[in-house]
């Protein structure tokens, strides 16, 4: 049999499935910072440093998962299993990033649930807050710096991504949308009677379900996740709005305390932010809750991720493919580089977390090999040390 099909790989890999699952695994168990400094980590460890993927497949996988509702690192890091092994390599490597995370909420869950509460953990998130906001910084800087470079029009709608994101305090996936279609036509014109390749297609959304009283309680936690995944764009803290609103608001499952508690859970823990899930599962109907909520956040991702995947990497490299992936990239790192400024606004709050912040920052400028685990561990023992001094005076 002649001849490459969609399901078979383009190219030799140059590294084994189960080096890159190993690798997943790990970003899961000490990958701080939410999808920003998640897909930063990515990019700087599997494109620069191993060059186990190449630039344009990594800039596919960013503008998918972009374009995709769902949570932005868990997304490519299910595309970059995809691209050389496809539905397995997407499967295993989209489960070896959450696990590790998953398991960890869960314990911690269990603890909260035990002891009543977590007090050390607003010390911690004190200072792991704050520490955050430079290493986002810095993987916002090296994302712009590769991807941007001198191009004018790059850069416009960078800027203009991230002032809607911070006016906003939400990305817009129209305008991701828009950006890339303006690119397209600027620099790859369609020719006259051409077909457009693909830009017509669309992921099968998942119809949202309307949680009833009388169903079973996990049955309703599947569905109100299941609906938050599919619906909701953009990093992992876009979906805290919309599971304040449903968990607290309209089913009453969580306090106010608790919910922030949830989110803290999230912060102060490695792998993507939207795991936070997990905890709420387990605080609302136990273990299989946590199952649930989480199989019910990260499926429909999966799913927006394989589904048109095949279409990315057979027509990908295509003028007019490329400049609409340059365009969506740039608005991609604008409304990355807002999310700095809108979650600095929150985890910035006076000059010891200022300090940190800046810090943090410096020390992963001048230092290019210092781990981040190690500055978040440092982070975390100052705000341990720090907070309940801040707070009593």
């Amino acid at each position: 049999m002649s001849g490459k099909t969609l399901a078979e790989p383009q190219g030799v890999p140059c590294y084994r499935l189960g080096q890159l699952v190993a690798y997943m695994a790990g970003l899961g168990s000490w990958g701080f910072g939410g999808p920003v400094a998640l897909v930063g980590f990515m990019y700087r460890d599997l494109v620069e440093r191993r060059q186990w993927v190449s630039e344009a497949d990594y800039k596919e996988g960013m503008a998918l998962a972009q374009l995709m509702p769902g949570p932005l690192a868990a997304q490519l890091a299910i595309y970059l299993g995809y691209v050389h092994y496809r539905v397995v390599g997407a499967t295993l490597a989209g489960l070896a990033f959450v696990l590790p995370s998953f398991l960890m909420v869960l314990g911690l869950g269990v603890a909260y649930r035990a002891y009543g509460g977590i007090a050390w953990m607003q010390s911690v998130f004190y200072g792991v807050g704050a520490s955050v906001i430079g290493i986002i910084a810095m993987s916002a800087y090296k994302l712009t710096s590769k991807n941007i470079g001198r191009d004018r029009l790059l850069w416009a709608i960078c800027l203009a991504s991230a002032a809607v994101t911070v006016i906003t305090r939400s990305e817009v996936v129209w305008l991701f949308l828009g950006a890339g279609v303006l690119v397209w036509l600027l620099r790859a014109p369609p020719r006259p009677g051409g077909r457009l390749h693909g830009f017509a297609a669309s992921a099968p959304l998942l119809a949202g379900a309307v949680a009833a009283a009388e169903w079973p309680r996990l049955v309703e936690i599947g569905a109100f996740f299941a609906y938050a995944g599919s619906f909701v764009f953009g990093s992992g803290l876009a979906i805290v709005p919309f599971l304040y609103g449903g968990v607290v608001q309209e089913h009453h499952w969580l306090t106010d305390r608790q919910f922030v508690d949830a989110v803290a859970v999230a912060m102060i823990t490695p792998g993507p932010v939207v795991i936070t899930t997990g905890f709420i599962g387990y605080l609302v109907a136990g273990f299989w809750g946590a199952v649930v909520a989480a199989l019910g956040t990260f499926v429909p991702c999966y799913l927006f991720t394989i589904l048109p995947a095949p279409y990315f990497k057979k027509h990908g490299k295509r003028p007019g493919i490329v400049a609409f992936v340059d365009g969506v990239t740039a608005a991609a790192i604008g409304a990355i580089t807002g999310a700095v400024i809108v979650i600095g606004h929150r985890s910035i709050t006076d000059w010891v977390t200022a300090g940190l912040a800046l810090a943090s920052a410096a020390a992963l400028w001048r230092f290019k090999k210092l781990p981040e685990p190690l500055v978040v561990l440092v982070a975390a023992l100052v705000g341990l040390l720090v907070h309940p001094l801040m707070a009593a005076g």
